[in-house]
């Protein structure tokens, strides 16, 4: 009886291996997500007793096989073709994965890894998914609207708006608009009305990703102009909405021409590029508590008017501060006006002295010079001096000489010439208060 029982025993021992030998074996389904346009493992195993078929299909569809020891490409559908190979040196120990390069959106689904030994069958199944991180996400402001985009994107995000102050819900209905480029993906434009003055809110912009592994935050606030005077110490406010770690600060300003690079600092290094340097200074101690604050030292009109823009960069977030300076020039007051005119006056007085000391007074004693060597030349018609007088026949004028009975010249024409001369020469020596000859017309 007790031989019976394990001849039986023996048999179904025997029996379930025949039937686990030539049977297929099931597992659950695995999930992968890949990075679009990296390169993706999509995982299989096996029991190795010797050679093996390989075989992976997505939904029938013939992705790569393997046999006779090598990578059999005849049967490759050509959506595949270039982009799949086995791990061919693990093979013997049981590594049937594919390596899929390059994956695309068109890639995502179901496939199913299909092995065959000696041992029997073996099918696993793994689930595909994709994706394209939020890279970047960007906020502009208008005067009426705030849009919020983002490109390369998969699949496609969540879109949550708020404001700080708070706004009611209701106000910040959004319209959000989806487009596909021809690899599938995604760019995302959302929009909602300015709640208000646009520099009453900073407005926040949330992408929330689909399988909710990323939160990528864009936050915008627009203060209000300032106009300032020129050559008095201007500090441009700029406030981090939140904590910061590991994050880069830059300060730019903007003119219809071009957009400048100020400072840029890094708070992982704690190095900083100043390029106004002497003119623009950054307290790092207010910075890592989240004030950004730019201290101008003493703005000039021209090089420093413009849009300064404020711009905190870090993980997975990026806040925006923008502020319009006029830099006007320096007013004079009332007060300042009088001591300027009064300035003005004294040095026009003292420059009129100084050009009548240096001009008229050196011609006045050239003047007073030449009437005295003129004067005892007088003559009269007949040559003679009478009475101390030089007289000339056809005129009534006559000089007074020293040498009475001194003979004058004859030539009557130098004598006019002399005389028109000695007019003018008798006025300017008036003017110099003194005469050296006494001249007299009869």
């Amino acid at each position: 009886m007790a031989e019976t029982q394990r001849l039986i025993l023996m048999l179904l021992i025997l029996s379930g291996k025949s039937l686990w030998t030539y049977s297929k074996v099931l597992l659950p389904d695995l999930n992968v997500t890949c990075i679009i346009q990296d390169d993706c493992v999509l995982p299989c195993s096996f029991r190795p007793t010797g050679t093996v078929v390989i075989h992976w299909y997505k939904q029938q569809i013939p992705v790569h096989s393997y046999y006779y020891r090598k990578d059999q490409f005849g049967l490759q559908n050509k959506h595949f073709s270039g982009r799949t190979s086995l791990f061919n040196s693990h093979i013997p120990q049981g590594n049937a994965s594919l390596l899929l390069k390059r994956v695309k959106v068109q890639d995502k689904g179901r496939y199913k890894c299909y092995t065959s030994t000696r041992k029997g069958n073996q099918e696993m199944f793994v689930n595909l998914e994709l994706k394209a991180p939020i890279q970047l996400v960007t906020l502009e402001m208008s005067d009426e609207m705030v849009t919020c985009t983002s490109h390369n994107v998969y699949p496609m995000p969540q879109v949550i708006w708020a404001t700080e102050p708070p706004s009611a819900q209701e106000s910040l209905e959004n319209s959000t608009i989806r487009t596909t480029d021809h690899k599938g993906l995604f760019t995302v434009e959302s929009m909602v009305r300015i709640v208000g003055n646009l520099s009453d809110r900073t407005y926040f912009c949330s992408f929330i990703s689909a399988d909710r592994s990323q939160v990528w935050i864009a936050s915008r606030k627009n203060q209000e102009d300032i106009t300032h005077e020129e050559g008095h110490p201007l500090s441009i406010s700029c406030m981090a909405p939140h904590s910061l770690l590991n994050f880069s600060l830059t300060w730019t300003i903007s003119s219809p021409a071009e957009q400048t690079l100020i400072l840029k600092y890094d708070s992982r290094t704690e190095h900083m590029v100043n390029l106004w340097e002497g003119q623009a200074v950054l307290d790092q101690d207010l910075l890592l508590q989240g004030d950004g604050s730019l201290l101008l030292t003493k703005p000039d009109g021209e090089e420093h008017s413009g849009t300064y823009t404020c711009t905190f960069s870090g993980l997975q977030s990026r806040h925006i501060v923008q502020t319009k300076v006029n830099i006007t020039v320096a007013s004079i007051s009332v007060d300042e006006k009088s001591q300027q005119r009064s300035w003005w006056s004294s040095a026009a007085s003292a420059a009129f002295v100084l050009f009548t000391v240096i001009v008229a007074l050196p011609q006045c004693l050239r003047q007073r010079d030449l009437e005295a060597r003129k004067a005892p030349h007088r003559y009269n018609g007949a040559g003679l001096v009478e009475d101390g007088l030089c007289k000339d026949p056809n005129s009534s004028a006559s000089f007074k000489v020293e040498k009475p009975g001194a003979r004058c010249s004859r030539q009557s024409t130098q004598f006019k010439a002399q005389d028109e001369q000695s007019s003018g020469v008798h006025r300017s020596a008036e003017s110099c208060n003194g005469t050296l000859g006494t001249y007299s017309e009869n």
